[in-house]
């Protein structure tokens, strides 16, 4: 997959090149759009321009990777998987119209990605990658001077209070587990979660709902 989007002059660039550049030129290709708007931009890519998918692929090059990070739990994988994302971004440029916000598709994409990712690989057991250099994805500390103010109990009680987060949100069904990813890491609204999930609004709510009900009653002894 790796080599397949490296062979792509566009979507090949690192982060730091899609970062550089601004959208490309305004067009008249919807009047109705903020030129500025994610979709106009994106409506662009569909008309050929590169800059502008250069663009929206380096605004959410990182947002991706840390929400397909909190899905799969390796760090290659997720950066692989962010790839993928943007090169099937790309192949369906000429079919994008802007019914609904740029980033409810783009998140659309990678939950069906990760989705598929769980499903090919439910039988394997894959080991978590830790960088020592990099934070941690649920403290923001790295793991080799993260808290130095707290005591080795309080240390081992915080690492084991966020392992068993990981383990019952990862344990929630798939589609609760994709919503409180979207919620509580992502920052996303209920009506946002509800588009890319394709249910409504209230059933959004009432997934959560349950998702959280669950969570507190497996969590109840670390509160």
């Amino acid at each position: 997959m790796a080599s397949l989007v490296m062979e792509n002059p566009l979507v090949g660039m690192n982060a730091g090149a899609w970062q550089q550049g601004g959208p490309g030129p305004v067009s008249s290709v919807r009047a109705d759009l903020d030129p500025a708007s994610d979709a106009a931009i994106m409506l662009r890519v569909a008309a050929g321009d590169e800059e502008s998918f250069n663009y929206l692929a380096g605004k959410y090059h990182r947002q991706m990777i840390h929400f397909l990070y909190r899905t799969v739990h390796n760090q290659a994988v997720a950066e692989e998987l962010a790839q993928e994302v943007f090169l099937r971004v790309y192949r369906a440029r000429t079919s994008y119209r802007a019914d609904a916000k740029f980033s409810t598709w783009l998140y659309r994409i990678a939950t069906n990605l990760a989705v598929n990712h769980a499903r090919d690989t439910r039988h394997e057991r894959s080991a978590q990658t830790v960088y020592l250099d990099s934070p941690d994805p649920e403290t923001g500390t790295t793991p080799d001077l993260a808290d130095d103010d707290l005591s080795v109990e309080d240390r081992m009680l915080r690492d084991e209070r966020m392992a068993a987060i990981r383990s019952h949100v990862m344990a929630l069904p798939q589609r609760q587990r994709m919503a409180v990813l979207m919620h509580k890491y992502q920052g996303m609204d209920y009506k946002q979660i509800g588009e890319v999930l394709k249910l409504s609004e209230s059933a959004t709510k009432s997934l959560l709902f349950r998702a959280y009900q669950t969570l507190r009653d497996k969590l109840k002894d670390f509160v």
